[in-house]
């Protein structure tokens, strides 16, 4: 079978942030699965304009091309204020239909939380675009500065179990998404 297309969308551009090296940790991780087929989507290399424009801007058509090529996304996010970061927000309003009828993942992370206030807030949002978000999701609890994060065998497990996730719904719509277009 075809290996699934996995998007891990770093959701912080930040300076000084975690994202990156948790998206990489994450990677490193999913690319241990011979089912899978994972590329990183770092926000912070995309030039997005400062305010929506009224044309659409070769970074933005970048963007939606990587959604589009997508079969399924793992999104890690920072917890910022109780909530995901604005760079994140914008850069899923730039794709509408091509979330739809794929699944969704969560590796959150925070200084002193886990994150989860963000990932409750990023469900709302991607259901809203049509996505199934999978129950499973991956939370550090980071402590300020930390350089990397932990191998952590409860992590790991985390890891396992919603990758799984994702590569069941992933493998379960692509079937649907063949036999018959989604609508909304």
């Amino acid at each position: 079978m075809t290996p699934l297309r996995v998007a891990v969308i770093i959701g912080s551009t930040r300076e000084g942030r975690m994202g990156d090296r948790v998206g990489r940790w994450l990677v490193e991780r999913a690319g241990e699965r011979d089912d899978l087929a994972v590329t990183a989507v770092d926000l912070a290399d995309y030039d997005f304009p400062g305010s929506y424009p009224a044309e659409a801007t070769a970074a933005m058509r970048s963007f939606v091309r990587r959604v589009d090529d997508a079969e399924a996304f793992v999104v890690v996010t920072p917890e910022y204020n109780h909530s995901f970061p604005a760079s994140l927000k914008q850069a899923i309003d730039y794709a509408y239909d091509e979330w739809r009828a794929k699944p969704v993942g969560f590796v959150s992370y925070g200084c002193h939380s886990t994150g989860l206030h963000a990932v409750d807030h990023l469900r709302t949002v991607f259901t809203a675009l049509h996505t199934v978000t999978v129950a499973g999701v991956v939370a550090f609890d980071l402590l300020c500065g930390e350089p990397a994060p932990p191998a952590d065998d409860q992590l790991r497990r985390d890891v396992t179990v919603m990758l799984d996730q994702l590569g069941w719904w992933g493998l379960t719509l692509r079937e649907g998404r063949a036999a018959r277009p989604y609508t909304s």
